[in-house]
């Protein structure tokens, strides 16, 4: 029976949302097409009527992805009015939580992703370059409305904290030390933004 537009569009997006999950609990390289198709309840013979490649379902389920995770940052950011002692908690709290940390399908792209992400072409690597520069906005607009003015060089530090923190908290087997792994960056992070307060 063939398959109208709009169905098969949304079997496309089915698949980039089951992708954009399991690429971040698998790798990419861990999961194959049969079983991704399987996850989005389709064949596997579907894949190539909606994808040029398994590299392009990995571009888009990236950009998917990323888009997510800005969303995130996003409505942490926005939850509450600023506040001028600690304006990057509301991102720092969700980020750097234990619950984050055990999110694997829908926590950090960049974290679950990143090193696979380094071995792929420049196709790959664009979804997630907007996604970091969108981060980084976001931790720039968080400290500039308290602070008066852009801090890119302290948002990328912040950022690289964060996302190294989350790392290192997923890779070892104990608890207590993946919990200070993400109490120790949270504290540094807000000591960048505090230090940027007193000073500017």
């Amino acid at each position: 029976m063939r398959v109208s537009r709009v169905q098969a569009e949304e079997n496309r997006q089915t698949v980039i949302n089951v992708a954009s999950r399991l690429f971040r609990e698998h790798g990419f390289d861990g999961i194959g097409l049969k079983d991704l198709m399987e996850a989005a309840g389709l064949t596997q013979g579907a894949f190539y009527k909606q994808f040029a490649s398994k590299e392009d379902l990995a571009v888009q389920a990236s950009r998917r992805a990323l888009e997510s995770a800005s969303c995130r940052w996003a409505a942490a950011a926005t939850a509450n009015p600023p506040d001028p002692e600690d304006p990057l908690g509301p991102v720092i709290g969700f980020y750097l939580s234990a619950g984050h940390r055990e999110e694997r399908t829908d926590g950090c792209p960049i974290v679950a992703l990143g090193s696979d992400v380094a071995r792929h072409g420049v196709e790959v690597k664009e979804p997630f370059e907007a996604g970091i520069r969108t981060h980084l906005e976001i931790l720039g607009r968080l400290m500039s409305e308290t602070q008066g003015e852009e801090f890119k060089g302290k948002a990328m530090a912040i950022l690289s904290i964060m996302v190294g923190a989350m790392t290192l908290s997923r890779v070892v087997n104990d608890p207590d030390l993946a919990q200070a792994f993400l109490d120790t960056a949270a504290m540094q992070a807000r000591k960048i933004a505090a230090v940027e307060r007193a000073t500017g």
